[in-house]
């Protein structure tokens, strides 16, 4: 570590709940003016508790915070933030009826909103980060994105000297998280401020960050700078060889035989007016069909008209022989489940437990003669969800929005295992979570492909889809610019292909000519 005196250092820090629950187990941290250091481990290893305590939510049960050379103990997030820390929260809590600017200086009182001086700090602000953003656009109309742009200009405006930033590109496209890196190296540079940079890419805080603590088990198991750490270093302190053993796996993994094979889903000029182009294509039974593109490119749009919640979609969606009427409705009933993007917003209901979350789409299988839920059926599927997807929480009671972003994600995808789901529709499934948790998902897929179940996948993470996926469509523009079985290709000739970049792709034949991408015939 560096001889110059941590703007904040922790000791011994200990955090237990009321349910017995520990966890943190003692864990020391310095963070450092004018560094970045990295805060990385699996879920449910204490990151987002430490977080928390670190911004005023929660308070410590033993052990000792010092701020600026001084013992504290804040007892809300106002007292941090007046103190000078600030979080960039994973979720992004801001007020989707209010404007931008409001957002952005929603602590500020008194007749600021009619005062010019605060659209000059604004700009200011767009200037300090590179990122230009309307103020008077509300927050319900930006993209994911946009609203995580928001969040940091939102502490920034606060003046803090340490800015706690939670997965602060978990939802970005590459370039804008491009913008967030160039933020956070001008803030340490420049600015001389304190950044604790939590994310799950490890490949970013290798390049981003100074040093590194790992997490597991409530406990810091690894605290190192930087540059004597490697990826490989960092994914066996966080969840040890799975990552290593999945890669194997894909390696080994033979191309799907779809020839003779009738299809699950077949769609047929599938378009929305503004949003997707007209396509065609089939997936067989067992097959993972994964969609490759970035932030824009149609690839959502795809997933919400298959799914029929896009009502302005045209063009067919057939599964198993029968023509599907366009609403969710219809396509629950027939045995699409989709998994969106938002997990919180559109996936879950985060007030309710985890039991109630996961019988919500079936409860017919936990009711007597469907209709009358059974208290004891439903309490055992939520202990079966917790079982099959190694979900980290003591009871089915606990509350969805008191899990940790990995494990809310895999009750997003159990409540579809109990019902007769055909065919899962994932929007990027590992978003915002880490390796361990990943990892779990993934092998998620692949067992459900072996069960003769049809999945697509839509993600960010290249690598990933070619961990699990039979062939990759790429999107562009709404449009599908090109397929590719999984072993013709690689990451990077994805990444030129999603990014429009003209060069010769050695590993696989050319784009198809035609909107057209269909696979097996019946």
């Amino acid at each position: 570590m560096s001889s110059s005196e941590p703007i904040m250092k922790l000791r011994g820090v200990v955090k237990a709940f009321p349910n017995g629950t520990l966890a943190l187990r003692g864990v020391d941290l310095d963070i450092e003016k004018g560094k970045v250091h990295g805060l990385l481990g699996a879920n449910g290893a204490g990151k987002s508790t430490l977080i928390k305590i670190l911004s005023g939510a929660y308070w410590a049960t033993l052990g000792e915070i010092t701020w600026r050379g001084e013992q504290v103990k804040w007892d809300s997030p106002k007292a941090a933030n007046d103190m000078g820390v600030a979080t960039v929260h994973q979720h992004i809590p801001l007020a989707p009826t209010l404007s931008i600017l409001e957002n952005v200086f929603l602590g500020k009182v008194g007749w600021w909103r009619r005062s010019s001086s605060i659209r000059t700090q604004f700009d200011e602000l767009c200037q300090r980060v590179g990122y230009s953003l309307d103020p008077d656009a509300l927050v319900e109309n930006l993209s994911i994105g946009e609203r995580q742009m928001v969040s940091i200009f939102q502490a920034l405006a606060t003046g803090a000297d340490l800015i706690v930033m939670d997965e602060p590109t978990a939802s970005l496209a590459s370039d804008e998280r491009e913008l967030v890196y160039e933020t956070v190296r001008r803030l340490t540079r420049i600015e001389n401020k304190a950044i604790l940079f939590v994310s799950h890419f490890l490949d970013e805080v290798i390049a981003l960050t100074d040093q590194v603590t790992v997490l597991r088990d409530g406990m810091a198991v690894l605290r190192a700078e930087t540059r004597d750490l490697d990826e490989g270093k960092l994914a066996e302190a966080i969840v040890g060889k799975q990552v290593i053993a999945l890669e194997r796996e894909a390696a080994q993994r033979r191309p799907l035989e779809t020839d003779d094979v009738a299809p699950r889903l077949r769609l047929r000029d599938l378009a929305s007016p503004g949003r997707l182009h007209p396509i065609s294509l089939d997936v067989a039974p067992g097959e993972v069909v994964g969609v490759a593109g970035l932030l824009g490119s149609g690839r959502s749009e795809l997933l919400h008209a298959i799914y029929g919640s896009d009502r302005f979609a045209t063009g067919t969606v057939t599964l198993d022989g029968v023509q599907l009427a366009r609403s969710p409705r219809a396509a629950v009933a027939a045995g699409i489940g989709l998994v969106p993007e938002d997990r919180m917003g559109q996936g879950l209901v985060p007030d309710f437990e985890i039991w109630r979350n996961t019988t919500l789409p079936a409860l017919g299988g936990v009711s007597a003669l469907n209709a009358l839920p059974i208290s004891e059926r439903e309490r055992r599927r939520g202990w079966d969800a917790i079982e099959k997807l190694s979900i980290k929480a003591s009871s089915p009671e606990i509350l969805v929005s008191e899990l940790s972003g990995g494990n809310a994600q895999k009750v997003t995808i159990a409540k579809w295992l109990f019902s007769d789901v055909k065919l899962f529709l994932l929007d990027e499934p590992t978003a915002g979570i880490d390796i361990g948790a990943k990892t779990d998902i993934l092998r998620l897929v692949r067992e459900l492909a072996s069960g003769g179940k049809s999945v697509i996948v839509v993600s960010s993470e290249f690598e990933e889809l070619l961990a699990v996926c039979d062939r990759i469509l790429v999107m562009r523009d709404g449009r599908c610019i090109a397929e590719r079985n999984f072993d013709e290709t690689s990451e990077h000739d994805l990444l030129l292909l999603a990014g429009g970049q003209s060069a010769t792709i050695t590993s696989a034949p050319a784009a198809p000519a035609t909107q057209s991408v269909v696979g097996p015939q019946s």
